[in-house]
């Protein structure tokens, strides 16, 4: 049997780092994969070795297949791991592998082959006798006749108007035809990959034509493919997956199921394991249903069978991932078992251990994927240096992290910053663990989701176990991420970030013990900073006098106001008539406080702003850094609101900035191809224009 001696994982951020940490626990020499943008990133620096990839963009880097094996082979390595995503299931990948002598950590080429193609997967499972959805593949021309010309080939950046009916030409005519075999509403999905990319849902026949334009652009963009299909869409079922792992000596077992049901965008932002939704009969149905797949197809190594559940608890495939989950490590939490382990284990040509084939549950996991996202502008993703990012290492967590403090967080690839995981004897101690877990995270310098996080664990739905893949669409994102804040949370802090700054100013408070209600021998003096927070201004005005102190914030004066203790970087004070401790950071005019009451970031306010930093009127801002893949009118259109104006890529999924009331596009800023930074004016909107 072959060994395993040096490793390259051909993938980056936390899931590389996943792979180095076992591997190096089994004495394998590790080598990890960089484009630029990834030089400075944690797992780089965790490997044993590191190559350099050429560009920052997926094609050029890490789905650049000749680049991945050339690294390895510079490296001496003898085995590729691939991740989850980019290539981890492209089976030209992995035989490119075995024709350079490389091992593949995954399974063998025809089995990623007949599952590579969701369309092909599902035919095999109703042969071999797992129930699926209806669903129908979109012939390679008709796709392409529904494209509006700007979205053709060297055409992207040219200004257009609505794409043109897919009644236009016979194929398209065709495809419309089976839509309606199906019904709508339909999903139109990505025929390879996942993780929501290449995906969407489609209410009604006129927006077929868009549907199917922009699932194909955005699958090609992720997965280097933009073959599509129509499947028959399902109101808010759940989304049940089964882990399956099979040896290359006939066996073949299931590890028991993950709830995947919450997701935004159709892409999953925690899971848990196993599902409360899920019986013990159930639960061997989908077992046998799992391993029943998996045989069809000559399954070895680690692999996820997905089904969606209906009201009335009968299944469906979805599709196999032939690779490693992000979730995973729920699986590994409530099993005891080492999935990374074991694919290297299984690559190397050993049986599975009897842990494995006996494997039992034990307690309930959840995970939480904390991404660098703006929830309140409908998820889009957020960019910049993280200035902390410290999560506490509280009983029953564990964290897998890609990024560190210092970190940069751009525009190239998954906003996922990391994967936080709570084990507990019951699924309600876990969800409390990881909800206080979430809430005492330090995360400073990007929008992120982690308020969402917190409100969904300690929401009521999500508390006893009774929700689906519906729940942010019934639940407002933004409502639930306030749901756990105290209100009065910017208020308070704003006045902590002001007496942390006056510590900073005297020397001698650094490490001055305060008495209550104020600092010793301070003469009288009056004090003023105002501060910015989600574009509510914060004015704070105190006042020492002797061991006196009093303050006001919007002119509210504070009550029963007492410092214990007040540092540059931690204040004790009496607000309200509460002690509570605020640890607060700053970065030039940026101030971020941390208490129980939250996290809030604050920007402190010039004096006398300049006012020439601001846009003119009715423009049109770009919400991230991206390229623009599309115009979608000219100037001199009279638009609605919720018109898309510019369609932005970023993090490898399509972004419409809409306009976002009634008036005439005056001016567009942007060519197709731009790329753009936050803040970049891409058009201009004059509302006075409407309706003439």
């Amino acid at each position: 049997m072959p060994t395993i001696r040096k490793l390259l994982i051909a993938n980056r951020g936390e899931i590389a780092a996943r792979v180095i940490r076992t591997a190096r626990a089994m004495d394998i020499g590790t080598v990890a994969v960089f484009s630029p943008a990834d030089a400075d990133a944690p797992y780089v620096q965790a490997a044993d070795e590191a190559v350099p990839l050429p560009g920052n963009v997926p094609a050029d880097s890490y789905l650049n297949a000749p680049a991945l094996i050339a690294a390895a082979q510079r490296a001496g390595a003898d085995a590729v791991h691939p991740g989850y995503g980019f290539l981890s299931e492209n089976a030209a990948f992995a035989r490119a592998c075995a024709d350079a002598g490389l091992i593949f950590v995954g399974p063998p080429p025809q089995a990623i082959e007949a599952m590579g193609s969701k369309i092909a997967a599902k035919e095999l499972m109703a042969a071999a006798g797992v129930p699926v959805l209806p669903s129908v593949a979109v012939p390679g021309g008709a796709a392409r006749a529904a494209l509006p010309p700007s979205a053709r080939s060297g055409d992207r950046g040219d200004p257009g108007g609505r794409p043109p009916g897919l009644e236009e030409s016979a194929e398209s005519a065709a495809v419309l035809a089976a839509a309606r075999r199906i019904g709508f509403p339909l999903l139109v999905k990505a025929a390879f990959g996942g993780g929501g990319r290449g995906m969407r849902v489609v209410a009604r026949e006129e927006d077929l034509a868009a549907a199917l334009a922009a699932a194909r652009r955005e699958a090609e963009a992720a997965f280097g493919d933009g073959t599509v299909f129509l499947e028959r869409y399902l109101d808010a079922p759940r989304h049940i997956e089964v882990q399956i792992f099979g040896d290359a000596h006939g066996t073949l077992v299931h590890l028991f199921e993950r709830e995947c049901s919450i997701q935004r965008r159709y892409q999953k932002i925690i899971e848990e394991a196993p599902s409360p939704a899920v019986p013990e009969t159930l639960r061997q149905e989908l077992g046998e249903a799992a391993v029943a797949a998996g045989k069809a197809i000559g399954y070895t190594g680690a692999g996820t069978v997905e089904f969606v559940l209906d009201s009335a608890q009968r299944f469906y495939f979805l599709e196999v991932n032939t690779r490693l989950q992000v979730e995973h490590p729920v699986t590994e939490l409530v099993t005891g078992l080492d999935l990374v382990a074991l694919q290297l284990q299984v690559a190397e040509g050993q049986p599975l251990p009897a842990e494995v084939r006996l494997a039992t549950l034990n307690g309930h996991a959840i995970e939480a994927r904390l991404y660098a996202e703006d929830v309140a502008a409908g998820f889009l993703p957020a960019t910049g240096t993280l200035r902390a990012f410290e999560i506490p290492p509280l009983p029953g967590i564990r964290v897998d992290a890609g990024v560190a403090a210092g970190s940069a967080v751009g525009p190239h690839y998954d906003a996922m910053l990391a994967k936080v995981i709570a084990h507990g004897p019951t699924r309600d101690a876990a969800r409390r663990r990881l909800a206080r877990c979430l809430a005492e995270t330090r995360l400073h310098g990007v929008n992120s989701n982690r308020d969402l996080l917190v409100g969904i664990l300690r929401e009521e739905e999500f508390q006893n176990g009774q929700f689906d893949t519906g729940y942010l669409t019934r639940h407002d994102p933004e409502q639930l991420a306030r749901s756990w804040r105290d209100p009065a949370a910017p208020r308070r802090h704003a006045l902590a970030a002001a007496l942390a700054g006056q510590a900073a100013r005297r020397a001698e408070a650094r490490v001055l013990r305060i008495v209550p209600s104020g600092w010793r021998n301070v003469p009288s003096q009056d004090q003023h900073v105002t501060f910015d927070h989600d574009g509510d201004q914060l004015d704070v005005h105190y006042r020492f006098a002797g061991a006196t102190l009093s303050a006001t914030v919007n002119g509210e004066p504070v009550t029963g106001l007492a410092i214990r203790t007040a540092t540059p970087d931690l204040v004790i004070a009496d607000i309200d008539g509460v002690r509570r401790a605020f640890t607060v950071r700053q970065s030039g005019a940026t101030w971020d406080v941390d208490s129980y009451l939250g996290s809030t970031q604050l920007t402190e306010l010039p004096r006398f702003p300049d006012p020439q930093t601001r846009a003119a009127p009715g423009s049109l801002l770009a919400p991230m850094p991206g390229t623009v893949v599309r115009l979608e009118v000219a100037p001199g259109t009279q638009v609605a609101a919720g018109t898309p104006i510019v369609v932005l890529e970023a993090m490898k999924m399509e972004h419409s900035v809409c306009a976002p009331h009634d008036g005439v596009v005056t001016d567009i800023e942007v060519t197709g191809g731009q790329q753009v930074d936050v803040g970049t004016v891409l058009a201009v909107l004059d509302i006075l224009a409407a309706g003439k």
